[in-house]
C-alpha cells in the first residue's frame, strides 16, 4: 500500500475528517489533505512527522516501510483449492477485495471455489452464540441476496457488516440473532431497505471454530 493510501486509511480509522486532519498538521484547508490522499503531493519530512504523530504511527509505518509483512498463505494444498482472506471487519462502500484489515487466510475446497467469489470474516461479539463464538471464522460466498433461514452478512445504514440469520417477509426483512437473551431481532421495512439502505453482501456457507 502506498503512503497516500495509508494516510487515508489511518484517518478514517481515527474518525478524523479531512478538515480536522489538515488543521492538526498545519495545512490551511481541507483540499490539501484531499490532494495528499489522492497521491498528488510530495510530502516534506516535517509533514510526514506531523502526520505520523497525529495518526499515531511511526514515520516508517506511514510510508509503508515498517518491515511488517502481511500474512502469506503459501501454495494451495490441493489443485483447485483457493486461499481467501480472513477479514476483521467490512465497511459499507469498500469492496471486500479492497479491504486492508486482513487477519489471516483460510483455504477453501476446489468444489467451493468454483461456486463463486468468497471471503472469510472473523466473528465479533456474542449475538450469534452459541452457534458462533467471538473469534470463530465464517466462510462467506459473495452474493446480494439470500433466503429465509440463511445466515447472511448484511450492511445496514452504512455501518460495518453484521452477521445474522435472515427472515424475509412481504413487508420487509428481519435480522435475527441466535443469542436472543442479550440481543433482539431487527426488522427493516421495504422502505427502510431502500432508504438506509440495507444490503446483503454474502451468505455464510461454512463455520470454522477457532477455540
Amino acid at each position: 500500500m502506498e503512503t497516500h493510501q495509508i494516510i487515508k486509511r489511518l484517518r478514517l480509522e481515527a474518525g478524523l475528517s479531512q478538515e480536522e486532519l489538515a488543521r492538526r498538521v498545519g495545512y490551511t484547508d481541507r483540499s490539501s489533505i484531499a490532494k495528499v490522499e489522492a497521491g498528488r503531493v510530495d510530502l516534506t519530512e516535517s509533514k510526514i512527522l506531523a502526520l505520523s504523530e497525529v495518526l499515531g504511527v511511526s514515520p516508517a509505518e506511514l510510508m509503508g516501510i515498517s518491515g511488517k509483512e502481511e500474512p502469506s498463505p503459501g501454495a494451495p494444498s490441493v489443485p483447485g483449492s483457493k486461499w481467501i482472506p480472513v477479514l476483521g471487519r467490512i465497511q459499507a462502500g469498500i469492496p471486500t477485495d479492497a479491504v486492508q484489515d486482513i487477519l489471516d487466510y483460510e483455504e477453501i475446497s476446489p468444489n467451493m471455489a468454483i461456486q463463486g467469489e468468497h471471503f472469510a470474516l472473523q466473528v465479533r461479539g456474542d449475538s450469534m452464540t452459541p452457534l458462533m463464538d467471538e473469534g470463530d471464522v465464517i466462510i462467506v460466498r459473495q452474493q446480494d441476496d439470500a433466503d429465509t433461514g440463511d445466515i447472511a452478512v448484511v450492511v445496514v445504514n452504512g455501518n460495518e457488516a453484521t452477521v445474522k440469520k435472515i427472515k424475509k417477509r412481504p413487508e420487509g426483512l428481519m435480522l435475527i440473532p441466535i443469542n436472543t437473551t442479550n440481543h433482539e431481532p431487527m426488522f427493516y421495512s421495504n422502505a427502510e431497505i431502500a432508504s438506509l439502505p440495507v444490503k446483503i453482501i454474502g451468505k455464510a456457507v461454512e463455520l470454522r471454530k477457532k477455540l
